[in-house]
């Protein structure tokens, strides 16, 4: 037993990243959303609400920034990773109780693209919208204005694999993952907010992590 114990200690590691890889991939071609149900990647969990997700890369990514805005732009992969990029290491949370500490995310910053587009007077919120055809968000212009909220482009010190939302998915760091859309298509300036996908099924649309959703994640030392 004592051998099986040491053999088992010594593969461990492997076993992991085996398991995570085949996870990883079958969360990639799993229309059933099954795979959601187990870990992943470092703790992670694989979610998505649609049957299945089109895999998108360097040649024919888009990002596209529109609504309330002077100027409106697309954005390729590429022009987004030629910006100036913003490196947050913060724990994530999950509102369904998990945790990953410490997690590097990379991008640029999302004050930077509005910026750029020009936000007009009588814009006050943003809507996202996911290349899953399904998946959408919405943050107030003041909370998208945070230097912690990113279109990022990498995790963990390695590019955002698709069953992570990349090419480039929303992060905010002060709130709940959900609020971070993976697989993220169009960032849209509105005049008042405009609850995305979980709201609309209850969650709430300010989803500070420790103070909504009736829970208190304060992490304990």
């Amino acid at each position: 037993m004592l051998g099986l114990g040491a053999a088992g200690l010594a593969a461990g590691p492997y076993l992991q990243r085996a398991l995570e890889s085949a996870l990883g991939a079958a969360a990639d071609k799993d229309p059933t959303g099954l795979t959601g149900l187990l870990p992943n990647g470092g703790g992670f969990r694989y979610y998505s609400v649609a049957p299945s997700v089109p895999h998108r890369g360097p040649e024919n990514y888009r990002l596209s920034v529109d609504g309330l805005v002077e100027r409106p732009a697309t954005y390729t992969l590429d022009a987004l990773r030629r910006l100036p990029q913003t490196r947050i290491v913060r724990d994530v949370q999950c509102v369904t109780g998990w945790r990953v500490p410490d997690t590097p995310f990379e991008g640029v910053t999302l004050s930077r693209l509005l910026d750029a587009a020009g936000v007009r007077p009588e814009a006050r919120a943003i809507r996202f919208t996911c290349f899953d055809g399904t998946y959408s968000e919405s943050l107030t212009l003041p909370q998208a204005r945070r230097a912690d909220v990113l279109v990022a482009l990498r995790m963990q010190d390695k590019p955002l694999s698709h069953a992570h939302g990349g090419p480039a998915r929303l992060y905010v760091a002060p709130m709940y993952f959900y609020k971070s859309a993976k697989w993220l298509s169009g960032i849209t300036l509105t005049r008042d907010v405009e609850p995305g996908y979980w709201e609309e099924r209850g969650y709430d649309v300010d989803a500070w992590v420790g103070r909504s959703n009736g829970r208190d994640d304060t992490p304990t030392v």
